[in-house]
């Protein structure tokens, strides 16, 4: 199956793309972008790849779903439109960055700035139907994005996985922790992130992993 997704993402998934499971994946979105609203923008499902390639990719951070609700979902985990009200998980992230680097955060939730400096933001599921959270799970892309996983993890070293909350942990399975660095804690949700999100260090933690094994720290700013 031919998909359009950056190239050297395309290369280390090909043989993904033609199991079977994929291509009912394929023709389920099809069918729910003609007959629903679905989020994101068809064209903006592998977004989140397109703007961090393969060979690029020193730091994940997972996500469940993407946002399902009007002109907030762009392919990116935890990111919104610019010109879109902060979501509150996203607010909580940016008071961990705050208080760990003494900085002021960007007013706009659209986290681009980070894909592209080598942050894969992923969501386990790329698609959901307007309004419905969960409504694609189970169809799927979370074969997908385990995949995903397993292949960053087996043919590249010194990746920082960030993983929030149990959903995220339970991907820890597929990471070689002598290879790469995982990190684990609440999720930032205001339900949880006073549970062990906050105070967590973990953006400072991930650039100094970084930095050890002589690759350029991250801007969270």
């Amino acid at each position: 199956m031919n998909v359009t997704i950056e190239q050297s993402w395309k290369e280390v998934l090909n043989d993904e793309f033609q199991l079977p499971y994929f291509e009912q994946l394929t023709q389920f979105v099809k069918e729910e972008y003609a007959t629903n609203t679905i989020f994101p923008p068809g064209k903006l499902i592998f977004n989140a790849f397109n703007l961090c390639p393969f060979n690029q990719v020193k730091v994940v951070i997972l996500g469940q779903d993407p946002y399902h609700n009007i002109g907030q979902a762009h392919g990116l985990s935890f990111s919104v439109n610019n010109g879109i009200e902060l979501p509150p998980s996203l607010v909580n992230i940016y008071k961990e960055i705050e208080n760990e680097f003494g900085i002021k955060t960007l007013p706009t939730g659209n986290l681009e700035r980070w894909a592209k400096q080598g942050v894969l933001l992923l969501n386990a599921t790329l698609t959901v139907r307007a309004h419905v959270a969960g409504s694609h799970q189970g169809k799927g892309w979370e074969q997908f994005t385990d995949s995903v996983i397993k292949t960053l993890a087996d043919k590249k070293e010194h990746i920082v996985f960030l993983l929030w909350g149990n959903y995220a942990q339970q991907k820890a399975k597929y990471i070689d922790a002598n290879r790469h660095l995982i990190l684990t804690s609440a999720h930032p949700s205001p339900l949880s992130a006073y549970r062990g999100f906050f105070g967590c260090g973990h953006f400072c933690d991930a650039n100094k992993y970084l930095v050890a094994h002589g690759l350029k720290p991250i801007n969270w700013e």
